[in-house]
Protein backbone atom coordinates (compact mmCIF):
# COMPACT_ATOMS: atom_id res chain seq x y z
CA UNK A 1 0.00 0.00 0.00
CA UNK A 2 1.36 3.84 -0.93
CA UNK A 3 1.33 6.08 1.90
CA UNK A 4 1.48 9.66 0.99
CA UNK A 5 3.76 11.56 3.08
CA UNK A 6 2.72 14.87 1.91
CA UNK A 7 -0.57 15.51 2.56
CA UNK A 8 -1.44 18.35 0.12
CA UNK A 9 -0.37 19.27 -3.58
CA UNK A 10 2.52 21.88 -3.32
CA UNK A 11 4.57 23.97 -6.03
CA UNK A 12 8.54 22.45 -5.57
CA UNK A 13 11.23 24.23 -7.08
CA UNK A 14 14.06 21.12 -7.89
CA UNK A 15 17.51 22.77 -8.39
CA UNK A 16 19.43 19.77 -9.68
CA UNK A 17 21.95 19.56 -12.99
CA UNK A 18 21.88 15.69 -13.27
CA UNK A 19 19.47 14.13 -15.86
CA UNK A 20 18.83 10.66 -14.16
CA UNK A 21 18.63 12.10 -10.70
CA UNK A 22 16.46 14.68 -11.67
CA UNK A 23 13.81 12.74 -13.87
CA UNK A 24 13.81 10.48 -10.77
CA UNK A 25 12.80 13.50 -8.65
CA UNK A 26 10.14 15.27 -11.26
CA UNK A 27 8.04 11.62 -11.23
CA UNK A 28 8.39 10.77 -7.32
CA UNK A 29 7.17 14.33 -6.42
CA UNK A 30 4.35 14.33 -9.77
CA UNK A 31 3.37 11.21 -8.33
CA UNK A 32 2.81 12.86 -5.08
CA UNK A 33 0.59 15.23 -6.66
CA UNK A 34 3.11 18.20 -6.01
CA UNK A 35 3.21 20.49 -9.05
CA UNK A 36 7.38 20.60 -9.71
CA UNK A 37 9.85 23.49 -11.35
CA UNK A 38 12.76 21.99 -12.43
CA UNK A 39 15.95 24.00 -13.33
CA UNK A 40 19.71 22.63 -14.46
CA UNK A 41 21.59 26.11 -13.60
CA UNK A 42 21.72 28.48 -10.57
CA UNK A 43 21.23 31.05 -12.97
CA UNK A 44 18.20 29.55 -14.14
CA UNK A 45 17.04 29.54 -10.57
CA UNK A 46 17.63 32.95 -9.95
CA UNK A 47 15.60 34.05 -13.01
CA UNK A 48 12.50 31.58 -12.07
CA UNK A 49 12.03 31.89 -8.67
CA UNK A 50 9.50 34.90 -7.50
CA UNK A 51 8.63 35.65 -4.13
CA UNK A 52 5.68 33.25 -2.39
CA UNK A 53 5.55 31.04 -5.62
CA UNK A 54 6.97 27.83 -4.03
CA UNK A 55 6.70 25.98 -0.29
CA UNK A 56 9.93 24.36 -1.04
CA UNK A 57 13.29 24.25 -2.72
CA UNK A 58 15.52 20.90 -3.30
CA UNK A 59 18.99 22.00 -3.96
CA UNK A 60 21.68 20.25 -5.27
CA UNK A 61 25.13 21.97 -4.44
CA UNK A 62 27.29 20.77 -7.01
CA UNK A 63 26.09 22.93 -9.94
CA UNK A 64 28.01 23.84 -13.36
CA UNK A 65 27.90 27.53 -13.34
CA UNK A 66 27.56 28.24 -9.00
CA UNK A 67 28.63 26.46 -5.93
CA UNK A 68 25.31 25.59 -4.43
CA UNK A 69 26.38 27.31 -1.58
CA UNK A 70 26.57 30.93 -3.16
CA UNK A 71 23.13 30.74 -4.66
CA UNK A 72 21.24 29.55 -1.24
CA UNK A 73 21.44 33.66 0.27
CA UNK A 74 20.89 34.61 -3.18
CA UNK A 75 17.53 32.31 -3.33
CA UNK A 76 16.65 33.58 0.10
CA UNK A 77 17.19 37.62 -0.54
CA UNK A 78 14.55 36.43 -3.54
CA UNK A 79 12.41 34.80 -1.18
CA UNK A 80 12.32 34.94 2.14
CA UNK A 81 11.85 31.91 4.79
CA UNK A 82 11.26 29.80 1.43
CA UNK A 83 12.50 26.29 3.01
CA UNK A 84 15.60 24.74 1.13
CA UNK A 85 16.31 21.14 1.73
CA UNK A 86 20.12 20.27 0.41
CA UNK A 87 20.60 17.37 -1.63
CA UNK A 88 24.02 16.33 -2.14
CA UNK A 89 26.62 14.09 -2.48
CA UNK A 90 28.84 15.98 -0.19
CA UNK A 91 29.11 14.09 2.92
CA UNK A 92 31.64 16.00 5.11
CA UNK A 93 30.32 17.65 8.43
CA UNK A 94 32.41 20.80 7.29
CA UNK A 95 29.69 21.07 4.05
CA UNK A 96 26.19 20.04 5.98
CA UNK A 97 27.89 23.28 8.40
CA UNK A 98 28.58 25.60 5.91
CA UNK A 99 25.23 25.08 4.52
CA UNK A 100 23.03 25.12 7.25
CA UNK A 101 25.06 28.79 8.16
CA UNK A 102 23.65 29.80 4.57
CA UNK A 103 20.48 29.27 5.30
CA UNK A 104 19.45 25.24 4.51
CA UNK A 105 16.90 23.78 6.56
CA UNK A 106 18.07 20.65 6.14
CA UNK A 107 20.38 18.44 4.12
CA UNK A 108 20.46 14.87 2.94
CA UNK A 109 23.42 12.83 1.48
CA UNK A 110 22.77 11.28 -1.39
CA UNK A 111 22.15 8.76 -2.30
CA UNK A 112 19.22 8.39 -0.58
CA UNK A 113 16.11 6.30 0.23
CA UNK A 114 12.94 8.02 -1.23
CA UNK A 115 10.83 7.65 1.52
CA UNK A 116 13.14 9.53 3.71
CA UNK A 117 13.18 12.50 1.01
CA UNK A 118 9.75 12.81 1.29
CA UNK A 119 9.34 12.86 4.66
CA UNK A 120 12.49 15.35 5.22
CA UNK A 121 10.80 17.55 2.79
CA UNK A 122 7.37 17.17 4.91
CA UNK A 123 8.99 18.39 7.84
CA UNK A 124 11.20 21.57 6.44
CA UNK A 125 7.72 22.82 4.99
CA UNK A 126 5.45 22.08 7.99
CA UNK A 127 8.52 23.58 10.00
CA UNK A 128 8.37 27.03 8.07
CA UNK A 129 4.66 27.11 8.23
CA UNK A 130 5.04 27.18 11.84
CA UNK A 131 6.77 29.82 11.44
CA UNK A 132 4.59 31.71 9.68
CA UNK A 133 1.50 31.13 11.63
CA UNK A 134 3.43 31.54 14.59
CA UNK A 135 4.66 35.13 13.49
CA UNK A 136 1.34 36.43 11.92
CA UNK A 137 -0.39 35.42 15.39
CA UNK A 138 1.61 37.73 17.29
CA UNK A 139 1.08 41.28 17.90
CA UNK A 140 3.44 44.45 18.92
CA UNK A 141 3.67 47.78 19.80
CA UNK A 142 6.85 49.00 21.15
CA UNK A 143 7.43 46.74 23.84
CA UNK A 144 4.28 45.05 23.92
CA UNK A 145 3.84 41.66 22.46
CA UNK A 146 0.25 40.04 22.15
CA UNK A 147 0.38 36.64 21.45
CA UNK A 148 -3.01 35.82 19.31
CA UNK A 149 -2.79 32.21 19.84
CA UNK A 150 -1.38 31.48 23.15
CA UNK A 151 -3.85 33.83 24.53
CA UNK A 152 -0.70 35.72 26.47
CA UNK A 153 0.80 39.01 26.59
CA UNK A 154 4.43 40.06 27.61
CA UNK A 155 5.99 43.75 28.34
CA UNK A 156 9.91 43.57 27.86
CA UNK A 157 9.74 39.60 27.83
CA UNK A 158 7.69 39.98 31.16
CA UNK A 159 4.37 38.04 31.14
CA UNK A 160 1.35 39.97 31.80
CA UNK A 161 -1.97 38.55 32.89
CA UNK A 162 -5.49 40.12 31.59
CA UNK A 163 -8.54 39.40 32.02
CA UNK A 164 -10.43 37.70 28.49
CA UNK A 165 -12.03 41.23 28.41
CA UNK A 166 -8.76 43.33 28.95
CA UNK A 167 -7.00 40.93 26.30
CA UNK A 168 -10.72 41.35 23.95
CA UNK A 169 -9.89 45.26 23.86
CA UNK A 170 -6.25 45.40 23.39
CA UNK A 171 -6.32 42.77 21.11
CA UNK A 172 -8.50 45.18 18.87
CA UNK A 173 -6.49 48.36 19.14
CA UNK A 174 -3.17 46.60 18.56
CA UNK A 175 -4.85 45.33 15.31
CA UNK A 176 -5.96 48.91 14.30
CA UNK A 177 -3.38 50.29 15.56
CA UNK A 178 -2.60 52.53 12.58
CA UNK A 179 -6.02 54.40 13.71
CA UNK A 180 -8.08 55.49 16.75
CA UNK A 181 -11.06 52.61 17.26
CA UNK A 182 -14.35 54.32 18.44
CA UNK A 183 -15.80 53.87 21.84
CA UNK A 184 -19.05 52.28 20.02
CA UNK A 185 -16.36 50.03 17.75
CA UNK A 186 -15.04 48.53 20.65
CA UNK A 187 -17.99 48.43 22.74
CA UNK A 188 -20.11 46.59 19.97
CA UNK A 189 -17.13 44.07 19.73
CA UNK A 190 -16.13 43.21 23.15
CA UNK A 191 -18.80 44.52 25.58
CA UNK A 192 -21.89 43.90 23.34
CA UNK A 193 -24.14 44.07 26.38
CA UNK A 194 -22.83 46.43 29.08
CA UNK A 195 -23.29 49.37 29.99
CA UNK A 196 -21.32 52.69 28.19
CA UNK A 197 -19.27 53.36 31.60
CA UNK A 198 -17.82 49.79 31.88
CA UNK A 199 -15.91 50.23 28.99
CA UNK A 200 -13.73 52.81 30.93
CA UNK A 201 -13.74 50.44 33.85
CA UNK A 202 -12.24 47.89 31.76
CA UNK A 203 -9.72 49.96 30.11
CA UNK A 204 -8.54 52.28 33.30
CA UNK A 205 -7.62 48.30 34.53
CA UNK A 206 -5.48 47.46 31.39
CA UNK A 207 -3.38 50.50 31.88
CA UNK A 208 -2.92 49.81 35.15
CA UNK A 209 -1.17 46.57 34.01
CA UNK A 210 0.47 47.26 31.34
CA UNK A 211 1.88 51.02 32.10
CA UNK A 212 1.14 54.34 31.06
CA UNK A 213 1.86 55.60 27.66
CA UNK A 214 0.53 52.49 25.24
CA UNK A 215 -3.43 53.98 25.06
CA UNK A 216 -4.19 57.15 24.35
CA UNK A 217 -7.54 58.52 24.52
CA UNK A 218 -8.85 60.91 22.15
CA UNK A 219 -11.25 62.29 23.85
CA UNK A 220 -15.37 62.02 22.04
CA UNK A 221 -14.21 59.29 19.84
CA UNK A 222 -12.19 56.58 21.12
CA UNK A 223 -9.02 55.05 22.23
CA UNK A 224 -5.60 53.92 19.99
CA UNK A 225 -2.30 52.65 20.89
CA UNK A 226 0.45 54.87 21.00
CA UNK A 227 3.58 53.72 18.57
CA UNK A 228 6.01 56.31 20.05
CA UNK A 229 6.70 57.14 23.76
CA UNK A 230 4.23 60.85 24.43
Amino acid sequence: MKVRLLDCAMNIFLIEDDLAIGRALLSVLQNEHHSVLWVRLAADALERIKPDQFDAVLLDLGLPDSDGLDLLPQLHAIAPGLPVLVISARDSLDSRLRSFAKGADDYLIKPFDIPELLARLHAVVRRARGRGDDIESLLTVRDLTLDERRQSLTRANVAITLSKTEFSLLKMLMKESARVVTRSELEDSVLPDSESQTLDVHMSNLRKKIGDGYIRTVRGVGFMVCHEIS
